[in-house]
């Protein structure tokens, strides 16, 4: 307002301040929410961005979840999918009134811990308070500018950077700073949605990668070779077992232990087949665990030395 009357220069105004419209009663509320338009209900392009929304919000949600726990001086554990099914109901209801998706807010549920929150009526007396601020304060809240909002967001933000964190990250190597890193830096190049969904694509394949490598483990000890599937084994761990196989000498006693495995992909059981029909020409003995004969039809027809 100072600003306004002595420095018009430096005076914040239109789109670079909030802008709530001032509702003078129930009839201003009713024909301010903005309804649904039942026509493009089978839109193609609606239905897209509604998936896209619903994928990130409930990731988003979870990842507010897992750090409002951690923050949670009581070290209460949130129920992750009735947090889920609210977020899906809140999000039903404030569609239908023309409004926007709900999500968790990691800076409001830290606003809510700082003050001293311990219990679901912060919430509630939370939205019930901005209710309250937009009916009656419009006229007030269209003098913040937007910078402050920022500025806010941006205090709080760092207040959550806790740097044992990021020290852990760095030392447990790649796999866990990487994709922090390249979430970080998406999500300031672009927007949350887009960076949230680009971090989530490099964490999967970390993880992809680490399932690879951890799938199909080989011990040596002179002529004997054992071969154990630590996990679920799937076409991508072909190329690793294919190669295991071709380093096994002549007349090596192999194991092939799955005892540990869940499943065995019908590529991987068909190259543990054609192993075991040729490995008596090179002078290679071989011995199945049962809990590999047991994840497959071809091993239950054939008996091999356990």
């Amino acid at each position: 307002l100072l600003f306004a009357a002595w420095a018009p220069g430096l005076h914040v105004s239109g789109g670079h301040a909030v802008a709530i419209p001032e509702l003078g009663g129930l009839h201003d509320i009713i024909y301010a929410l903005p309804f649904p338009d039942w026509s493009r209900l089978f839109d193609q392009a609606v239905w897209g961005v509604a998936v896209t929304l619903a994928l990130i919000a409930s990731v988003e949600t979870l990842l507010s979840v897992g750090a409002a726990d951690k923050l949670d001086p009581l070290r209460r554990i949130t129920p992750a999918d009735r947090e889920l099914r609210a977020q899906g109901v809140g999000n039903i209801a404030s569609g239908l009134l023309g409004g926007l998706p709900l999500t968790a807010v990691i800076v409001r549920t830290s606003a809510n811990i700082d003050a001293g929150a311990r219990t679901r009526l912060s919430a509630i007396l939370h939205g019930l308070l901005l209710l309250a601020s937009i009916l009656m304060l419009a006229p007030v809240l269209n003098y913040i500018p937007l910078a402050a909002l920022a500025a806010v967001l941006l205090v709080m933000g760092v207040k959550l950077v806790d740097l044992r964190v990021l020290r852990g990250y760095l030392a447990r190597g790649p796999a866990q700073w990487v994709p922090y890193v390249v979430t970080l830096l998406a999500i300031l190049l672009t927007d949350l949605l887009v960076g949230v969904l680009i971090g989530v694509g490099v964490g999967i394949f970390f993880v992809v990668r680490t399932n690879f490598h951890s799938a199909i483990i080989v011990t040596r000890e002179g002529d004997h070779v054992m071969i154990r599937f630590a996990k679920d084994v799937s076409f991508v761990n072909k190329a690793a077992l294919m190669q295991a196989f071709e380093d096994i000498p002549e007349g090596a006693h192999v194991l092939i232990d799955g005892t540990r495995a869940q499943f065995i992909d019908d590529d991987i059981a068909e190259e543990l087949r054609e192993f075991v029909d040729t490995a008596p020409s090179r002078g290679v003995t071989v011995s199945l665990r049962r809990s590999v004969a047991s994840l497959n039809p071809y091993f239950m027809e054939q008996e091999h030395p356990a």
